[in-house]
């Protein structure tokens, strides 16, 4: 029920070794092309000794040429070897690029490297139907309006992750919609206890679940790791009612903040959290998210305030558009996807394919709920998807080792957790003459303003 991307066993990090090993021959064919040049310097200096003794002087001769000549054959075999090393590259990219090419518009069939339906009939996979769509959907507006295409397909009016991006802040813009700009968010409540915590990647998803049922709160977990402590965020997924409108931080407006704005506020506030729950600059940290909050914990990611203060050291996320946010290096990040599910494509880019990046996609069978609990659909059950996680930390996948096994150097498998949950809000809109005004600037805890970064694509 798994298909697996990036990772030790990935084929990027696959190309990186072809291509590190075809420079490693690269440097061993240097050397020998030295030690070829010397023993025909050796050679050509023995030519005047070799009346002095002349069957042992040629012999000598001889023995060096040799020598030489059997140096420069190796150096040939090895520079032909980095040669063929470099043409497996070439062919493995162009393979994965035509292999991706249609599976990128939703198509999938026995002609193009997947399997067919029931009726042998190309499958269409929501996910990649959406991610595809909305990348499409920009080049199609661009081409409408007459703008200008980016010559890398990338960003501009030519579609992709920073377009998503650009046409949530310009839509917070408008009239009518500024209630979708990020505000202030405070923390209006803590409740601290112990318990005994499954740490697994299935286990930290299902706390996700039962933190969303309360409205606005989001966990922090204090772990003893061996002889340092750790610690553990965890984010639910949109919440659209329970609390007065607006001053959720995970409603609709803060997909928005998520997508168009970096989580800037919200980072704000889990630092905030963190400093009350006791943890000290430098200690590692492992974010856990689900739908929006996969997004809110993988932009902790690229947020220098938080990363100048806390060894951020691994992401999980589940059911999360998060393929545009580019991590700081070393950070190792695990992404649930499910083929059904659309959420993970809403941002119009996959995740890419690194050493520390692992994406798994789900494929097991769903179910069809009634129309009443449909939601956004059965692909986007956070039941299904620690189910899935419990697949993960079976699997003999290198790359999911490798995954699971960066998860548990910072916070373990299991034990006691100083567990504190905090109850987050955002600031109400300000409100003057009947219309909603954009919001000040937000001041950090000690009354400056705060001047925030993103090592992002907002940029």
């Amino acid at each position: 029920m798994l298909r697996i991307r990036g990772g030790v066993g990935g084929i990027s990090f696959a190309f990186e070794e072809l291509l590190a090993g075809a420079a490693a021959l690269d440097g061993v064919v240097r050397q020998l092309q030295d030690v070829e040049a010397e023993a025909d310097a050796v050679r050509q200096a023995l030519f005047p000794y070799q009346p002095d003794s002349y069957i042992s002087g040629s012999s000598a001769i001889t023995s060096v040429g040799e020598g030489g000549r059997a140096v420069g054959r190796v150096r040939s075999d090895l520079a032909r070897m980095a040669g063929d090393v470099r043409a497996s590259h070439r062919e493995y990219e162009f393979t994965e690029a035509r292999n991706a090419l249609f599976p990128g518009l939703g198509v999938h069939g026995s002609g193009y490297g997947s399997g067919t339906g029931d009726f042998g009939l190309p499958q269409l996979y929501v996910r990649d139907v959406v991610e595809g769509g909305i990348v499409m959907a920009s080049r199609n507006l661009a081409m409408l309006l007459g703008l200008p295409a980016a010559p890398d397909g990338s960003a501009g009016a030519a579609g992709g992750p920073a377009d998503v991006r650009r046409i949530i802040r310009e839509l917070s813009a408008a009239p009518g919609l500024e209630f979708l700009q990020p505000r202030p968010v405070r923390i209006a409540g803590e409740e601290t206890g112990m318990e005994d915590a499954d740490l697994s990647p299935a286990g930290l998803l299902l706390r996700a679940e039962a933190v969303g049922r309360t409205k606005g709160d989001i966990e922090v977990l204090q772990i003893a790791n061996g002889s340092q402590r750790a610690w553990v965020v965890i984010i639910p997924g949109t919440q659209t009612d329970g609390l007065p409108a607006g001053t959720n931080p995970f409603d609709e407006a803060g997909i928005a903040e998520a997508l168009g704005y970096g989580s800037a506020e919200t980072n704000a506030a889990v630092r905030e959290a963190l400093h009350r729950a006791g943890a000290e600059a430098g200690e590692q940290v492992a974010a856990v998210g689900y739908s929006q909050g996969g997004i809110h914990a993988m932009n902790l990611s690229q947020d220098r305030d938080f990363l100048a203060e806390y060894d951020l050291k691994f992401v999980l996320t589940a059911g999360s558009p998060v393929g545009g946010i580019e991590p700081a290096p070393g950070i190792s990040s695990l992404h649930l996807e499910h083929e059904q599910d659309w959420v993970p494509g809403a941002d119009g880019v996959p995740n890419p394919d690194t050493k520390e990046r692992v994406t798994v996609t789900l494929t097991n069978p769903l179910e069809i709920p009634p129309p009443d609990e449909f939601g956004l659909g059965p692909g986007h059950s956070l039941d299904n998807y620690a189910e899935g996680a419990g697949a993960v930390a079976a699997s003999r996948d290198p790359s999911l080792q490798a995954s699971t096994a960066a998860l548990a150097a910072v916070v373990g498998t299991a034990g006691a957790a100083t567990v504190t949950r905090f109850s987050l809000r955002r600031d109400a809109a300000p409100v003057r003459h009947g219309a909603v005004m954009a919001p000040g600037p937000r001041r950090d805890r000690d009354g400056t303003r705060a001047q925030r970064q993103s090592l992002g694509p907002l940029d």
